[in-house]
């Protein structure tokens, strides 16, 4: 074999690990932190993904689903518990939709849902947060709800 193909083979190898070196590092990057969130989320190729349908609070005992606060964190407590059945966890969230009500009052209660939110996003326990967006309709398919949330979660296989 000549120098210059051993050569050329010899750095095609080189090239060739440092590639997987740098793909098998990617991770999921986050940019542009805001108090609640982040403005953009790159997701690398090869990352594992789940999506969680739109889903609201439970009926408390007296039949009503609570103010918007209560939704809100009544809504993240049951994500919470299914993304952990299935292996994931609130941290692997990177992306919130909300479709949020207004209330008898006329308004959409924007406080009380940045309060349920804040239980769960960038705290002590998961200081991660994801990008989001919110917002305002009509109404719901369920009476009572005033927040539907749906969730996308990723994450690279170690």
């Amino acid at each position: 074999m000549s120098k210059f193909i051993q050569m050329l083979s010899l750095t095609s190898a080189l090239l060739a690990g440092s590639f997987a070196m740098t793909t098998s590092a990617q991770e999921i990057v986050r940019e542009g932190e805001g108090r609640m969130f982040y403005n953009s989320i790159s997701i690398p190729a090869g990352a594992e993904t789940l999506y969680l349908s739109g889903a609201g609070a439970s009926p408390q005992a007296d039949g009503t689903y609570g103010d918007m606060e209560q939704q809100t964190t009544n809504t993240f407590e049951k994500f919470k518990a299914s993304l952990e059945a299935q292996g994931w966890s609130m941290s692997d969230i990177v992306q919130v939709r909300v479709f949020g009500v207004a209330g008898a009052d006329g308004t959409f209660d924007f406080a009380g849902f940045n309060r349920g939110f804040q239980k769960f996003f960038g705290t002590d326990a998961n200081p991660m947060k994801p990008v989001r967006s919110v917002v305002e309709i009509a109404g719901l398919v369920v009476d009572g709800w005033l927040v539907e949330i749906e969730i996308r979660a990723a994450r690279v296989p170690q």
